[in-house]
Parts: C-alpha cells; sequence; structure tokens
C-alpha cells in the first residue's frame, strides 16, 4: 500500500510538471501569432507559414525551438513593416531577438523586458520611435543590444547605483528600474548609435567605445553628435520630479494671521467687480451676434475638405531626413494655384487631379487622396512618405518631374505635385471624337520618348522604378509633344496596404507571389511594364482602345496580323496617310517580344529601346516625301 502511494504521488508530480511544461507553450505561441497579426506588409512572406492554427510553431521560418521553448527568433532583413507587440515579453525562454534590418514601428514595448533569458537583442536599423524602456536593466543575462540606426529619443537609461540607492530613502526596490542599464550586468557589446537620444551617457555605460553613441543629440566630450538642427525638433520630456520634491507651493499655517498691507479698500474691489460683470456682458453679446449671423450665412461645403475626427488616432510620424530633399507646399498655397481647387482635370475614386499655377512658378498638376482622416493610419502616412521619396528620386527627361508634397492634418491632406504637362494625355489624342491625330513620325517620335523613359526606370536607377499602370492615360504630352510618364496611380499602391490580396508573377523565370500594393511588387513587376508598353505600341499604331466595343481586346485582334508580316498592314491606323513600312516592321518585332510571342530571354527595356531607336526614322521624311509627291501630282494634273 505504501508502494502505491509513492507512486501515485510520483504520477501526480509528473502530471503537474507536463502540466506547467505546457502551459508555457501557449504563451509563446500567442506572443508569436500576436507579433504576425502587427506586421502589416510581409513583402518577402517570410511569415507566411506562421499558420496560427498550429500550436506548434517550432517550424516557423525564423523560428528556432529547443525542447518545447522557443529560443530563438530571427528574423533580420526581411523588410517587415509594423509595431513590435507588447506581447513579445512572453517568450521568457528566449534567447535571441533579431528584428534588425526591417521597417518596424513605433515605441519598443516595456514589456520587453519579460525576456529574462534573453542574450542578444538586434533591433538595428528600423524606425523605431519613442523612449528607450528602462526596464531593458531587467535583462540580467543580455550581453548585446543593438539599436542603432532608428528614431529613438530621450536619454539613455541609467544612474549610478550608488547614488540612486541614497536617494531612495527607504522607498520600496520596485523602483529600481530606474538604474536602466546600470541594474543588470555589464553589456560586452551595444550600440546606440545615430538616433536622436539626448543626455549623457550613464557612468556605467561609459566603458563602451565613444562609436556606440555617435550620431545622437548627446553632447558629449569626443562624441560625433548630429547636426543640432536635427536635434531642435525632438521634444523634450520633461524633468521628472526629484525624490521628496514637491510641484505645489507650502500649504500656509493656519495660525498665521493673513497680511493686510496690501489688501485694497472695498469701494475698489466693488468697483473692479462691476467693472468685469459690465465687459463680460458685452463680450457675451458679441459672441451672440456672430453666433446669429453664422446660422443666417449659406454654407459652401467643398466635398474633400472634411472635418477632423475626434478619434484618437495610432501616432503619425513624419520622417524629415527622408523628405529633407523635396519641397514641402502648404495646402493654401496650392489651394491658391488651383483656384480655390476648382480647377479639376481628372478624377477617379481614389483621387482628384487639380490644374494649377504656383505664384511667379510653373504650371502644375496635383493629385490629391481621397481619403477619411479616421481611415488614415501611421502606415499608410510611412507608405505615403516612401512613395513621395520614390518618385521624387526620378530624374529623366521623358518622366513627369515631381515637384513637392503637401501633408496637413486639418483637414487631412496628401497630396503630390507634379510638373503639368500642356498638352494633355496621350489618350486623348489618340482617341479625341474631334478626329484630331498625330503624324506617324510625330507617333514614332513618341514611341522612342516612351521607351527612353522606360529604360531609365527599369535599369538606370536602383532599386528599379515600374508605373503602376502603364497605358496611354499615364502618357503626358508637352508642347512639342514630347512624352511624360507621369504614375498618378501610385495612390492605389498606398491604398491597398490594408488589402490582405497578393498576386503571383514571374520574376527571371520563377514564379514569386507577393503582396498587391507593396513596394517590392512595384520593383519585381518590370515584366508587366513590358507587355504594357507592346500594347501601349499597338494603340499608338493602330490608333484604337485598348478594348473597344467593335474589335474587343486590341492584343486578340492584332495577333493574327503580327504573326504574318505582310499583314501587319493591317493594324496601321486608317486616319493615316503616310506611313513607313521599315518603321512598322521595327514595331512587329518589338510588340511579338512584348508578348512573349518570340524569344524574350531575359528581355529588358535597354534592348527594346536599342531596337526602336536603330530602327525608327523620327526625322519626317515620310511626310515630307509625301507632300513632295502630291505638289508632283498636283502640277502635273494642272
Amino acid at each position: 500500500m505504501k508502494r502505491l502511494i509513492q507512486f501515485q504521488l510520483i504520477c501526480v508530480t509528473l502530471g503537474f510538471f507536463l502540466a506547467t511544461s505546457e502551459a508555457v507553450l501557449p504563451n509563446e505561441v500567442h506572443a508569436l501569432r500576436a507579433f504576425k497579426e502587427a506586421i502589416f506588409d510581409d513583402p518577402f512572406l517570410i511569415l507566411s507559414n506562421w499558420n496560427g492554427l498550429d500550436s506548434d510553431p517550432c517550424n516557423w521560418t525564423g523560428v528556432f525551438c529547443s525542447g518545447d521553448h522557443v529560443t530563438k527568433v530571427i528574423l533580420h532583413g526581411n523588410n517587415l513593416i509594423g509595431p513590435i507587440p507588447k506581447e513579445i515579453g512572453l517568450l521568457k525562454r528566449l534567447k535571441i531577438l533579431d528584428l534588425g534590418m526591417n521597417q518596424l514601428s513605433g515605441p519598443i514595448p516595456h514589456e520587453i523586458g519579460g525576456l529574462v533569458s534573453v542574450v542578444k537583442i538586434n533591433l538595428q536599423s528600423n524606425g523605431l520611435t519613442g523612449r528607450l524602456p528602462p526596464e531593458l536593466g531587467n535583462l540580467k543575462n543580455l550581453q548585446e543590444l543593438r539599436l542603432n540606426r532608428n528614431k529613438l529619443q530621450g536619454t539613455v537609461p541609467g544612474a549610478n547605483a550608488t547614488d540612486f540607492a541614497s536617494s531612495m530613502r527607504g522607498m520600496y526596490a520596485s523602483n529600481t528600474s530606474a538604474l536602466g542599464f546600470c541594474r543588470a550586468s555589464p553589456l560586452k557589446v551595444a550600440d546606440f548609435s545615430f538616433n536622436f537620444l539626448e543626455g549623457s551617457i550613464p557612468k556605467c555605460l561609459e566603458y563602451l567605445p565613444r562609436s556606440s553613441f555617435q550620431g545622437n543629440c548627446i553632447r558629449y566630450k569626443d562624441i560625433k553628435a548630429r547636426d543640432p538642427a536635427q536635434c531642435v525638433n525632438i521634444a523634450s520630456p520633461a524633468k521628472p520630479q526629484k525624490q521628496g520634491e514637491v510641484k505645489h507651493q507650502p500649504a500656509e499655517d493656519k495660525n498665521r494671521k493673513p497680511d493686510l498691507r496690501g489688501s485694497k479698500p472695498v469701494w475698489i474691489l466693488a468697483l473692479e467687480v462691476v467693472t468685469g460683470v459690465m465687459v463680460g456682458s458685452i463680450f457675451l453679446a458679441a459672441i451672440v451676434v456672430a453666433a446669429h449671423r453664422c446660422k443666417v450665412r449659406p454654407q459652401i461645403v467643398i466635398p474633400w475638405k472634411k472635418s477632423v475626427s475626434d478619434k484618437d488616432h495610432t501616432a503619425i510620424f513624419i520622417d524629415f531626413d527622408l523628405l529633407k530633399d523635396v519641397t514641402r507646399y502648404s495646402r493654401q498655397e496650392l489651394e491658391v494655384a488651383c483656384e480655390d481647387f476648382s480647377n479639376i482635370i481628372g478624377s477617379s475614386a481614389d483621387s482628384v487631379v487639380y490644374k494649377g499655377t504656383l505664384k511667379g512658378g510653373p504650371e502644375i498638376a496635383v493629385i490629391s487622396l481621397c481619403n477619411r482622416d479616421e481611415n488614415w493610419t501611421g502606415y499608410l502616412e510611412l507608405y505615403f512618405q516612401k512613395e513621395v521619396a520614390d518618385l521624387a528620386r526620378l530624374n529623366h527627361e521623358n518622366i513627369g518631374k515631381l515637384l513637392g508634397y503637401c501633408i496637413e492634418s486639418s483637414p487631412l491632406t496628401r497630396m503630390l505635385v507634379f510638373e503639368y504637362a500642356s498638352n494633355g494625355t496621350l489618350s486623348e489624342h489618340l482617341h479625341c471624337e474631334e478626329g484630331c491625330q498625330l503624324s506617324w513620325t510625330r507617333r514614332m517620335t513618341i514611341v522612342i520618348g516612351i521607351a527612353k523613359g522606360l529604360k531609365y526606370l527599369h535599369t538606370e536607377i536602383e532599386p528599379p522604378f515600374t508605373i503602376s499602370e502603364l497605358n496611354s492615360s499615364a502618357i503626358y504630352l508637352t508642347e512639342d509633344f514630347s512624352p511624360k510618364l507621369v504614375d498618378f496611380e501610385s495612390w492605389k499602391t498606398i491604398l491597398t496596404r490594408s488589402g490582405n490580396s497578393s498576386r503571383c508573377i514571374s520574376n527571371e523565370g520563377a514564379a514569386m507571389c507577393i503582396p498587391s500594393g507593396s513596394l517590392e511588387e512595384r520593383h519585381l513587376d518590370i515584366n508587366g511594364n513590358i507587355y504594357g508598353f507592346g500594347v501601349l505600341l499597338l494603340e499608338i499604331v493602330s490608333g484604337r482602345l485598348p478594348v473597344g466595343k467593335e474589335k474587343g481586346v486590341l492584343v486578340n485582334w492584332a495577333k493574327d496580323y503580327l504573326e504574318e508580316p505582310e499583314k501587319a498592314v493591317s493594324i496601321v491606323d486608317p486616319a493615316l496617310k503616310h506611313f513607313r513600312e521599315e518603321d512598322l516592321e521595327a514595331i512587329r518585332e518589338v510588340v511579338g517580344i512584348c508578348f512573349g510571342l518570340r524569344p524574350r530571354d531575359n528581355v529588358n527595356m535597354e534592348e527594346l529601346c536599342t531596337i526602336l531607336e536603330s530602327k525608327l526614322d523620327t526625322s519626317g521624311t515620310t511626310e515630307l516625301k509625301a507632300s513632295s509627291l502630291a505638289w508632283a501630282e498636283l502640277a502635273l494634273s494642272s
């Protein structure tokens, strides 16, 4: 009987142990699920196999386990976008947390102090903001900490233990978090460089190399600090109240007699009261009259000018370093330039395009995002700023130039300002009802201009840039009919950030699935632009819409004629009296490559542009010869 009881005790103890070990794992799974849910964009789909229904995360990408516990999370260099959730502190057995080289934003959660087993934390090269949590000092096993190249502010938490202990004066040890890094064991490696940290370096961290603190707002001996102008806009937190310091004034002694030496006579006090009442009455009457007038006056409502919501939003961070080389316009400037936003030249469900003229400057096209302020998040703001920076780096004669941007909060305003091309869009000239047309030579000149622009975007800048929707409406023409590629549809890449959809594209022979609207989709969808260029060539030569009521899809209609050279003449716009057959053959060759009708092993716009430039005639000899023949025929007939 005694042995049976001992056996039961062993089983109970073992069962309790197993239950305890299994109870930890759900917390770790919960922490990882929370991290995935917080990630707004995962361009490389690194978290695609993080199945929320799977109770065993040990096979998830970037997650490493020892026994039944997660010990490493390594997601370095994956361009993940989103905040670090507070649930990260539930990974009690974690040894290594490496989230460096991503685009994480927001503050470092205080709960990170719960990683009691962690040895290495790498959060470098992100967009983290806010103060350094003093709970980092709770990590007594931490040996390596990399926080460099973020946007962290405030001071480095840490005080001398002896000084702090003397100032405690009997306070409970729960306040020892104020020691910050000076509470933990000395770090072997630490890098706080290139943030916006200020104040001084705690004495317990003075052993670190000076390079660990460079590029901050810290003015300290031989440390290279940021330009003071970059530190001006950093809001300095209120100074903490010292122990024993009283914020309010000391209470007066009840037994102390009031000092009557400075008191006023009663008649003066009465006069002041009467005067105050009269002034207040006059002010109140003025308010009532003004309110009545405002009710009577009719209101002029501009649909897109929405009132500011009282909803508490995610903090919006403006990265002035990212936008430092781009001109920022005020909404008032653009409102005046665009005649109170009445000069609308284009619109869609996503945006409105206005034409305007800057005071003493050029004509402009202003594209304004249609979005409610309550739907505008910190993530959308991040993408908007990246879009501005991405467009601002483009500089080519055949690319519409971004002149600047507008960011304001009341009302919510997000605008891009482009140079204006005065001759409208290519689509308008090809398909206008008045029968206006472009000569063959002018069309060939436009073709080469478009090819040069795409060649620049695809092969001459890094990372490459592609037009979101390449069509004849995205090609604007100057006075001399020089084409300008303008990516007005870039707004859609911003608005689709919240979507969960993804699509698969072919990249160098391999299928790749990426989230719709991500910057990586733009950089990888070069083949999509090449296909769109082929459609454009057909549209320019034929004068037909890409999708028409009579002929259906232009590509399908033209394929029969493209396969046989002798039939290619049939695709030429009937409105054209003269064209050059050699040009048409070059167009047919390039279109065949764009559509994959001919071998296209790693074809790029540089090769296509070379073919077109070498074979197309833009000198106008076709029209000159035609006009000479016409004059000769006229002379003979007379």
